[in-house]
């Protein structure tokens, strides 16, 4: 059995269905398909779910999507007639969707349409069966997958039947549609790869799998042939885009192979994502880069001598929103990196004169423009040269380094450097160590 998840570029137009079929054609054991929401058709096109999602903001403004959600149908009947199906029926399942929006179901239940109307033309142009997931995969407020979820996949799914299946939502607890995060179609992938205990989850995208740095920064970059769930998981958390790091999950445990290829070069062997891997000289696996981070720095004299300090810290961070990513600690500091979306300025402010005055800190700051670049690789700390190289490489290229996390993971190395000089960092360190 194989399962395969097919992106949004891979569904986008009827040429890239077309393709779709023939990769599950020329494999019987292909027998579950989940799919996205169609994606860009060029570089300046605009994605089904980005046009939901404003659907939902008109709503919550007081007006009507019907306009606007005139162009979400349109993408789906010209697939129909570009694929030569009938329209007609499609009409109504189209209609009720935009009455659904209007009538104010929100914003999950709106981004959620773009995959159950991918799956359901995709479903009939196969003749495979439909099967949503909204009452199956049972989503915790968390964000985490439900035990629950695959009792209800197991019942569901029957022996020797095909299915098409709608990627990115589920349902919470109390029944309503509930969204993974964007790109969280892997997720459903792996959670069916899960429950139908397969052999292999293929996940069809537009690149020939991994690499092992952003091909758009270095025009020679390699795909990874090779890696283990911990280097895609920590390579993702640092950048990359390839692979959601939250579809590791529902796979690790069964240590079911995940295989990314690409729907345009189908013949290409793509990356293979298995559980552990030798070193054979290739320590590392890849180098990433993720801005958007803020710094909070904390100092007082003797500040761990308070039992529990940290945790009461962090609880008030949480207070006002801020989850901390990453942590440095020095004798009387913390040291905490969060993504700068998480907080205005005014509530930063608000939360900085709080917190200096409940635990009666030295200090406290917030400075912006932060950036963490991830060498990852299940041999970084076998490399005893890897920290000079790197080092090196950054300061012979001018690059400040504001921290560096060596130990913390046996599988990844963290440098911090200024959101203006990630780019340039992950050349450096790609040609130095790579």
């Amino acid at each position: 059995m194989i399962v395969c998840k097919f992106g949004g570029s891979s569904v986008a137009d009827a040429k890239q269905i077309q393709k779709v079929k023939s990769i599950v054609d020329a494999q019987v054991q292909r027998q579950i398909v989940i799919v996205s929401a169609p994606g860009k058709r060029s570089k300046d096109d605009e994605k089904v779910t980005d046009m939901l999602y404003a659907c939902n903001a008109l709503v919550q403004q007081g007006q009507s999507c019907r306009e606007l959600f005139k162009k979400v149908a349109q993408r789906y009947t010209n697939i129909l007639v570009d694929l030569g199906m009938d329209q007609k029926s499609f009409l109504p399942v189209l209609e009720e969707v935009r009455q659904m929006i209007d009538a104010g179901h929100g914003a999950e239940y709106a981004a959620s349409r773009g995959e159950y109307l991918s799956a359901r033309l995709v479903a009939a142009y196969f003749g495979w069966n439909f099967l949503d997931t909204d009452p199956l995969i049972v989503i915790k407020d968390d964000g985490t997958v439900h035990d629950q979820t695959y009792e209800n996949l197991k019942k569901a799914l029957h022996k020797g039947k095909k299915y098409i299946v709608p990627g990115f939502y589920g349902c919470n607890t109390e029944g309503k549609v509930k969204t993974f995060s964007r790109g969280g179609s892997d997720i459903t992938g792996a959670i069916m790869a899960r429950a139908c205990d397969a052999d292999i989850y293929e996940n069809w995208t537009d690149v020939s799998g991994v690499f092992s740095v952003d091909p758009r920064l270095v025009e020679d970059a390699k795909v990874i042939k090779t890696m283990t769930y911990r280097e895609v998981r920590e390579l993702a958390g640092v950048g990359a885009g390839v692979f959601h790091e939250e579809a590791i999950a529902p796979v690790i445990a069964s240590r079911i192979p995940i295989n990314v290829k690409n729907t345009n070069a189908p013949m290409d062997a793509g990356t293979m994502i298995v559980t552990d891997r030798p070193v054979n000289g290739q320590p590392l696996a890849g180098v990433s880069a993720k801005k958007g981070y803020s710094r909070l720095t904390l100092r007082k004299l003797m500040l761990f001598k308070g039992t529990g300090i940290r945790h009461a810290l962090l609880t008030m961070l949480h207070i006002f929103g801020v989850r901390p990513a990453f942590s440095l600690f020095g004798v009387d500091s913390i040291v905490w990196f969060f993504e700068t979306s998480q907080a205005s300025e005014s509530v930063l402010n608000a939360m900085c004169v709080r917190i200096k005055s409940e635990f009666s800190l030295d200090s406290i700051e917030v400075d912006h423009g932060h950036a963490v670049v991830g060498i990852v690789g299940v041999g970084v700390l076998q490399e005893p040269d890897l920290i000079a190289k790197s080092t090196s490489a950054l300061a012979k290229d001018g690059i400040k380094l504001n921290f560096f996390n060596y130990g913390s993971s046996d599988t990844s190395i963290l440098l911090g450097v200024d959101a203006e000089q990630a780019q340039d960092a992950v050349k450096s360190l790609y040609h130095a160590l790579f």
